[in-house]
């Protein structure tokens, strides 16, 4: 699919993935509306060129709702969505404080996976709307997974299981919106060199990184990106969920 002259969303855009193909998808020629917090933009400072930031919460319909449809609603066709949006805090099922916070799961939950049901479903619609091109393609949406979806660790009850709901909505997403010419995808990172990553002590992130088959490093942002458009140029992939780990696997800690 061709992103010249089409508009694209993409959430979390202000740092990490979610910024790094924000600009991927600006450099290829699509205008881009970023979706994301108001700290977070504040945080990023200008937009690179190409890409608005617009402030929403993903777990606020309506206010998702508007942003879609100011994205869908100028000349150039809404093409592509990109969901990076997502929190991960850390917290055992049952620890030395006691249980779970019940609040704290539903809210990871909420963002993480009814925000990006949210993104996908209001977008869809709009996407949907659009004419197709030679192929009949109308467009396609990635979401982000993560490899603790399917090797969750100790403390990511909470986090693994938005995250696994993102690996199980693809498959019936694609094929929900194959009739509309639409494709659903997810990338699931591995570790990654995202500003998440910074807060954590450098003999920690080496650990971390040594863990990693091949390469033993954390994974770039821009590899995300350049994934995410690897995704968008071959119209036969569709439904399915692409690992970017190294070939790493989890330990249980």
């Amino acid at each position: 699919m061709d992103l010249a002259r089409t508009a694209a969303i993409v959430t979390g855009a202000a740092s990490g993935l979610g910024a790094a193909t924000a600009t991927a998808l600006a450099d290829r020629g699509a205008t881009v509306y970023g979706f994301d917090l108001r700290p977070a933009i504040d945080a990023a400072g200008d937009p690179p060129a190409g890409v608005e930031y617009v402030e929403v919460d993903v777990t606020d319909p309506a206010a998702v709702r508007t942003a879609v449809a100011r994205a869908a609603g100028g000349a150039e066709p809404l093409r592509t969505v990109v969901n990076c949006a997502g929190i991960a805090p850390s917290q055992r099922v049952l620890g030395r404080r006691g249980g779970h916070d019940l609040d704290l799961y539903a809210k990871v939950v909420q963002v993480n996976l009814v925000g990006t049901f949210t993104v996908l479903s209001l977008a869809a619609e709009r996407i949907a709307e659009t004419a197709p091109d030679g192929q009949g393609q109308r467009g396609v949406i990635v979401n982000t997974a993560s490899v603790a979806a399917y090797e969750g660790q100790v403390g990511q009850a909470a986090y693994a299981s938005s995250k696994g709901g993102i690996v199980a909505l693809t498959l019936p997403a694609a094929r929900d919106l194959a009739q509309y010419g639409i494709r659903v995808m997810a990338v699931a990172p591995g570790i990654m060199g995202t500003p998440m990553m910074q807060t954590v002590s450098e003999e920690y992130r080496a650990g971390l990184a040594a863990g990693v088959p091949f390469p033993s490093r954390f994974g770039e942002p821009g590899e995300y990106a350049r994934l995410v458009l690897a995704i968008v140029d071959n119209d036969y992939l569709n439904g399915e969920v692409v690992r970017l780990d190294g070939a790493l696997r989890m330990p249980p800690r």
